[in-house]
């Protein structure tokens, strides 16, 4: 216990004089750049601001309702999705340690048996006190936050960090590597045929993922191999066209952005699109979304068959084959997709042939 506090006391001291010297610095960007964990960092501050919380995830998130009104965000290194709205309607005790918020606003597919550590975060910042609940994987990588806004009820927010309060503060956290994704089986390995057969019967998008793993193909590598009908690739700037033709035409969208612990999704138009500091960004009441372009290796235009007809998507890949994010047009099981929608990918794809 006595090494534990002093590694969290010296990493305690170098963030504080990091920040000091770099003010304004994200605490991610700053954890690369110190070679810690965003996780890390926040846990070396606890008794300073911070406080340790249980374990005991699924608890506290059937208890996050009384919050109010939030904003959940989600990342991964190359997009940033952030929505506000009331944590209701939670299930959890799903299979596979799985936790569903099915709301307009908050909508969450939560894998928690990669949930590890959790803070509830208070800082002082231009604009007052910031309050915020965060979550981490093992390896210290920040998996989901949930932050207070103007009207959500602090008092709730206090009772709740009580009760969960972990009984000893330790200003550390141990953090060892995620499992790595398993690389791709070699292309001549892929029962192609029978891939494209039988993704050409899917009767539900739910079913894709157990197809890759009927096939042992991975997600982006099924992309390549499935030919233009089921699947094409176009531009990395193909998002921006989508994107601006949704808020053109006024089409509802779904956006869908993940991690290792969560997939956040939003549903609704969008209206402010815009170009800042090298990232693509939307920028509306309840809805922001940031995407790093830069670090966007590929996009697919992907079709998918279903009892309701033909879903279509459009999907953004990392360097390392890793999908970061998926646009579908606005629907619900048993309803068709929307004709507006289909229509902008059809633009998309007449474009990038041309």
């Amino acid at each position: 216990m006595q090494v534990k506090a002093e590694i969290g006391n010296e990493l305690r001291r170098i963030w504080s004089e990091f920040q000091a010297a770099n003010a304004g610095v994200r605490i991610r960007d700053a954890a690369r750049e110190l070679g810690v964990s965003e996780g890390e960092l926040v846990a070396c501050e606890v008794g300073e601001g911070v406080t340790r919380l249980t374990d005991d995830f699924a608890g506290l998130l059937q208890e996050l309702a009384p919050l109010g009104r939030v904003m959940a965000l989600t990342r991964n290194e190359e997009v940033v999705h952030e929505r506000k709205g009331v944590y209701e309607n939670v299930e959890t005790g799903l299979p596979h340690g799985m936790a569903l918020f099915v709301n307009p606003d908050i909508d969450l597919r939560i894998f928690l048996g990669n949930w590890k550590y959790g803070f509830a975060v208070e800082k002082e910042g231009p604009r007052g006190v910031s309050r915020s609940l965060q979550f981490f994987g093992k390896d210290g990588t920040a998996l989901h936050k949930i932050f207070l806004t103007e009207s959500s009820d602090i008092e709730a927010y206090s009772d709740l960090v009580r009760k969960f309060r972990a009984p000893e503060q330790i200003a550390s956290i141990e953090v060892s590597e995620s499992d790595p994704q398993s690389p791709d089986n070699p292309d001549s390995e892929i029962d192609v045929e029978g891939l494209r057969r039988d993704w050409q019967d899917l009767r539900d998008t739910h079913d894709f993922f157990p197809l890759l793993r009927k096939y042992k193909v991975g997600r982006k590598q099924a992309l390549r191999l499935a030919g233009d009908e089921l699947a094409r690739e176009v531009d990395v700037a193909s998002l921006r066209f989508v994107l601006q033709e949704a808020r053109d035409r006024k089409v509802p969208i779904m956006v869908f952005v993940g991690n290792r612990g969560i997939i956040q999704i939003h549903t609704g138009t969008v209206e402010n699109v815009l170009e800042a500091r090298g990232w693509y960004n939307v920028m509306d009441e309840d809805f922001n979304l940031h995407i790093n372009e830069s670090e966007v290796d590929s996009a697919y235009i992907v079709r998918k068959p279903t009892a309701d007809g033909v879903v279509t998507s459009l999907e953004l890949f990392n360097r390392n084959n890793e999908e970061v994010a998926m646009f579908f047009g606005k629907r619900k099981p048993g309803i068709p997709e929307l004709e507006e929608w289909r229509r902008i990918i059809e633009d998309l794809e007449e474009a990038s042939v041309a």
